[in-house]
């Protein structure tokens, strides 16, 4: 049996990972700028982390929630002091798409309406759902086509306020990214998220903040959505949730009641799950990594702004983008063949950077130096 060709491979086999390093079957080094897509938040097989999976493991890897799971509880609790959403209700399943997937069935539960706005450039998911609200014509199967979805411009306060004057009182729920990931780093502007708060409030519409790539202390507050000064109604996790055990859950307002069998899961908040969800947090609070994530990514963001080729730099904390020019298409490719160092993109021309929030101001240096290095050897060639 063959493996379904459906991703774009780097030849390259890691084998080992510790920190923001990784080791490939040769014993090569690299730097991992980009933590398996945002994913890994306190570094990789973090010493914690590790025991704290491995001392589950010796007791109970898995129950069904049929059962009392007290990490569970241990595990919203701590959440909610972190986020500063203690009156918040948990709901854990396992990934970003299942997440988003769970929050826009909630709000339309909770109102009783079908109709959701997304935004131009939008990530959420590939299951119903989620990829019905992903602006990615290429990931919608025609079995996920809808017209219950309505695609306005991202950051576009007017065009938000028209589509709430027409179909104000059909519509279900907002979902928007407070940085959009996949779709090139682009941030959402405070204003904006302070618009769709009042709106959704007028008309009776739910918030949805997805913060699967962008939430768990990534941008240096542990919602990117809390820039704004604004609370949304779901908030969707994942990604760094688990540092690379598969985690997710929504975070939902008091004023949401839940009822029983309206959402379900079987993997969802597994014993594995929570321990090493409660291990992240642990870490993000013991070593101060949300403010770690301010610093170094402050550094990276002027270091980059000074190099001239590189254009737009944007983001916040260690979710950061920028531009590269049709001369430079390459440097992705270079980085990670020459200095060893992984990336991210965005198509077509968009570099992402989404490493451990644990990266040394050290580490951020040899980056920028690296990439110095192979725009440099880049003008030669072109010369």
């Amino acid at each position: 049996m063959n493996l379904f060709d459906v991703y774009p491979i780097n030849n390259i086999a890691i084998v080992k990972a510790r920190g923001s390093y990784v080791w490939d079957d040769k014993g090569e080094q690299y730097l991992d700028l980009y933590g398996g897509h945002a994913v890994i938040s306190i570094g990789h097989t973090h010493p914690h982390w590790v025991q704290r999976i491995e001392e589950q493991l010796k007791k109970i890897a898995f129950y069904s929630n049929s059962i009392k799971i007290p990490l569970q509880q241990e595990l919203a609790t701590k959440l909610g002091q972190l986020s500063g959403k203690e009156d918040y209700q948990l709901f854990l399943c396992n990934s970003g798409a299942e997440a988003n997937e769970n929050a826009l069935k909630l709000a339309s539960f909770y109102n009783g309406r079908k109709k959701v706005v997304s935004f131009t450039k939008s990530f959420h998911g590939r299951t119903s759902l989620a990829v019905s609200v992903t602006d990615n014509k290429n990931y919608i199967a025609p079995v996920n086509e809808t017209g219950n979805v309505i695609f306005l411009p991202f950051n576009d306060g007017q065009a938000l306020e028209d589509c709430f004057a027409k179909n104000g009182k059909e519509i279900s729920s907002v979902i928007i990214e407070g940085i959009q990931g996949v779709g090139g780093i682009n941030v959402a502007e405070d204003s904006f998220l302070k618009k769709i708060r009042s709106l959704c409030d007028e008309y009776g519409a739910v918030y949805i903040a997805d913060s699967v790539q962008c939430g768990y202390g990534r941008t240096g507050k542990f919602f990117s959505h809390d820039f704004a000064g604004v609370k949304a109604d779901i908030y969707s996790m994942a990604k760094g949730m688990g540092n690379g055990f598969p985690v997710a859950g929504i975070i939902i307002a008091p004023h949401i009641k839940p009822r029983q069998f309206q959402l379900g899961t079987t993997f969802g908040g597994n014993h594995l799950a929570c321990a090493a969800a409660l291990a992240v947090l642990e870490v993000l609070e013991s070593e101060k990594l949300l403010g770690n994530a301010v610093m170094v990514g402050k550094y990276l963001k002027e270091e980059l702004k000074s190099i001239p080729e590189l254009k737009n730099v944007r983001g916040r904390g260690l979710m950061i983008g920028f531009d590269v020019p049709e001369a430079l298409k390459d440097l992705k490719k270079n980085l990670l063949l020459n200095q060893k160092i992984f990336t991210g993109e965005a198509k077509p021309n968009v570099i992402r950077l989404l490493p451990s929030l644990a990266l040394k101001k050290r580490d951020a240096e040899d980056f920028i130096e690296a990439i110095k290095e192979e725009i440099a050897a880049m003008a030669v060639q072109e010369a």
